[in-house]
């Protein structure tokens, strides 16, 4: 039974938590509603749920981008009071299936590269260079609305910016600054090659490259995620991207910060006024 809380009007999404401790998103239309990756504990996701006027059960499935625990430690515990089936591919699924030591959760399986209808969305998981199995972004549409999510990437590659060409939102990686990356006295030399490197993740100014490239009159939000907490700040990410916008006269598209902390308010996904006759 759908929750009263909030009753989109098409699709629509809030980010529950997002830094590189933890990774957890919902959408949802009037007919669905999927949550997007698990890396909050099971207790923190509910908690965040109700924060949005939702509950477990409102879960229609579960959407896995890849297997690191920053994006499905809550899972096991999670599917034991959730009956979601899990959305992954078969190596991610490999990947965490010893996990599940009290939960036997339903698996549903997708192939890299296809596209699959479920209820009343159109969901396309293409491939993206990070250091996992099998991991994926997804393109996610209904009827009116066009949804990139585009979690740990370690560059961007020509079949990204094609799948995310048109979207009217973007949830996307901006993990790091370079300059405070290269000046972290933190992390070793290695672990930084590790970072930004070809399988790694994307600094704000690979971020704003894609931005520039995806971005169109259609555009309404670009929200991002995966923020690091010492190599990285939310006004420097939102600036970057912001420039590249406003430097191509598209004022009208929102950038947003996902925050690790507490859900973003909920953002419905494109404008009918915005969108092609």
């Amino acid at each position: 039974m759908r929750n009263a809380g909030y009753a989109p009007r098409m699709l629509a999404l809030t980010v529950l938590g997002s830094g590189s401790s933890g990774n957890c998103a919902v959408l949802r239309t009037d007919n669905t509603c999927l949550l997007i990756d698990a890396g909050l504990s099971a207790r923190r996701i509910a908690q965040r749920l109700a924060m949005v006027g939702l509950t477990v059960d409102d879960l229609d499935g579960i959407l896995l981008t890849h297997e690191h625990g920053d994006h499905t430690q809550g899972l096991e515990v999670f599917c034991r009071t959730s009956k979601a089936p899990l959305f992954s591919t078969s190596l991610t699924q490999a990947a965490l299936v010893d996990q599940f030591v009290k939960s036997r959760p339903a698996w549903r399986l997708m192939q890299t590269g296809t596209v699959f209808e479920f209820q009343d969305l159109r969901i396309e998981c293409f491939p993206v260079p990070h250091d996992a199995v099998d991991p994926v972004g997804f393109l996610i549409c209904d009827a009116e609305s066009r949804l990139g999510v585009l979690s740990d990437v370690g560059y961007i590659t020509n079949l990204i910016r094609d799948r995310l060409s048109g979207v009217n939102t973007l949830f996307m990686e901006a993990n790091y600054d370079g300059p405070l990356l290269e000046a972290d006295t933190k992390r070793p030399w290695p672990t930084k090659q590790r970072i930004s490197g070809r399988h790694g993740h994307l600094s704000n100014e690979q971020a704003a490259e894609l931005v520039g490239h995806v971005a169109h009159d259609g555009l309404r939000h670009v929200v991002l995620g995966h923020l690091s907490e010492d190599c990285n700040h939310p006004d420097i990410a939102r600036q970057k991207i912001t420039t590249v916008l406003h430097s191509s006269n598209f004022l009208q598209t929102q950038v947003i910060c996902a925050d690790r902390h507490a859900p973003t308010p909920w953002l419905e996904v494109a404008v009918k006024t915005l969108l092609a006759v």
